[in-house]
């Protein structure tokens, strides 16, 4: 199995970047699709690839994981780089399992198995990036890979439409 988890299309704006500071590390906040309910993973040192979007136009495809550089080194990076201000939204697909402690395994055991999975792992990552119009199949992940939603870092307090809710209701 070469993909163990992946998430599509997230949010720059509920990204936790950090913010200099013991304890204040940038955090990737994420929920388990089909089990919305659990604690979330911080995926901050996840490795694999990752593709940044403008809304949801493709701009950039990229790796993790060589040498120290993990997803959200890489992520942060991309702010201030020649993409700065280029994209708001990213998709990731990780080679480090989430272990039942809901933090990421520091390997990538059974990373490369038989060939027809890595093909179909292959072409799901290019088919969930560039979302081809004429391929109406979606990608073929397998059972044994997990899909994340992103989940907001609650440091970053309530969004405008949250802020708007609430005035809402308040009246």
């Amino acid at each position: 199995m070469l993909i163990r988890n992946y998430g599509l299309f997230w949010e720059t704006k509920n990204v936790f970047w950090g913010s200099g500071g013991e304890g204040n590390e940038g955090k990737i906040w994420g929920v388990p699709a089909h089990r919305r309910s659990e604690e979330p993973v911080n995926f901050r040192y996840q490795r694999g690839v990752y593709a940044l979007y403008a809304e949801y136009d493709l701009v950039y495809v990229g790796q993790v994981g060589r040498g120290n550089r993990r997803l959200l080194d890489c992520l942060k990076a991309h702010t201030t780089d020649a993409l700065s201000g280029r994209w708001n939204k990213f998709s990731w697909f990780g080679i480090n399992r989430v272990l039942v402690t809901r933090e990421l395994a520091d390997d990538a055991i059974g990373v490369h198995t038989k060939n027809d999975s890595v093909l179909n792992h292959i072409e799901a990552i290019l088919i969930h990036t560039a979302e081809p119009k004429q391929n109406r199949q979606g990608g073929r992940f397998g059972d044994d890979v997990d899909q994340y939603l992103q989940s907001r870092d609650e440091r970053l307090g309530p969004t405008g439409e949250e802020m708007i809710r609430d005035l809402w209701e308040e009246e």
